[in-house]
């Protein structure tokens, strides 16, 4: 099967009711407003290619991010997506929930990566990163989180000075984060 190429209505070289038409007929499948896949596509998660499609610089954040790198047994109830503060929040079907982050510190610890199954790219914050915000969001996200998922990024390896630039870096981080580390060692 072709990597799922993400379509817009009308986008192709053949009129918007002809685009329908095939869409209708099975040809593409509607994963949100506007947004279509070939039927044959392969499998890829919907939720990621409208987010990467709703906005340029969408970069999957907190506990999906955690739970990407393993670093949480919580599944999140909605993809977290990280947009510079400032931008307009997109208008989503998926089961997304948007944070808008600081612009100055919107890049730190941000990568990006292939959305399994398409020719798409999202950005995704490191593990040291979604640590960081886990603990900066703490009075929202719960105190738990960011302790469980710096306990276990410790067990895999994890060097507490790459953390502590970046916490330095995040306003209200640093001193949370230095107190459970000293509990921690």
């Amino acid at each position: 099967m072709p990597a799922a190429t993400l379509l817009r209505a009308g986008e192709r070289a053949t009129s918007r009711s002809t685009f329908y038409r095939r869409a209708n007929a099975g040809a593409y499948e509607r994963i949100a407003r506007g947004l279509y896949l070939p039927s044959d596509a392969d499998a890829a998660d919907w939720d990621w290619l409208e987010a990467a499609a709703k906005h340029p610089k969408a970069t999957i954040c907190l506990t999906s991010a955690l739970a990407h790198y393993d670093l949480t047994d919580d599944i999140p109830q909605a993809l977290d997506i990280a947009i510079p503060r400032g931008s307009r929040t997109p208008a989503t079907e998926g089961a997304i929930a948007w944070h808008h982050f600081a612009a100055d510190s919107f890049g730190l610890g941000r990568t990006t990566i292939a959305i399994p199954g398409s020719n798409m790219h999202i950005g995704l914050y490191s593990p040291e990163r979604s640590i960081a915000d886990a603990f900066r969001l703490r009075g929202s996200l719960g105190y738990e989180l960011g302790r469980d998922a710096l306990r276990r990024w410790l067990g895999q390896g994890g060097k507490p000075a790459d953390l502590l630039e970046i916490a330095s870096k995040l306003p209200r981080t640093r001193g949370p984060l230095l107190r459970t580390l000293e509990v921690m060692a």
